[in-house]
């Protein structure tokens, strides 16, 4: 646990844009499934999206049509783009590659 950095994480208003990066500091196992959680204090931790070694991609009911995955070309890298953000998208987001996984980073939705 740990390996993974995220950056992009903040304070946002409702209806606003962030867009999360994942780094790893080496190159991923192609057959690697890759995604991000999110946790809320004294809740459990929530799948958000995953992105598997084909491209095939999943999203929670709540965020589909607002939040995009993606990963770099070099497969040290992985993205995610929230739009539209609302209050309850706010928690400590997590990313992971493989058994590898990130400290995570605050996302705040609020006016």
């Amino acid at each position: 646990q740990g390996q993974l950095v995220e950056s992009g994480g903040g304070l946002v208003q409702p209806g606003g844009s962030l867009r999360l990066t994942c780094r790893a500091p080496f190159r991923m196992r192609s057959e690697y499934n890759m995604g991000w959680y999110r946790q809320v204090l004294g809740k459990q931790r929530e799948l958000v999206s995953s992105i598997g070694p084909s491209g095939d991609t999943n999203y929670t009911d709540s965020v589909k049509g607002r939040f995009t995955i993606s990963r770099g070309n070099d497969k040290n890298m992985m993205f995610l783009q929230m739009n539209s953000l609302k209050s309850e998208d706010t928690a400590v987001y997590y990313c992971y590659m493989g058994p590898y996984w990130g400290q995570g980073t605050q996302v705040t939705v609020s006016s």
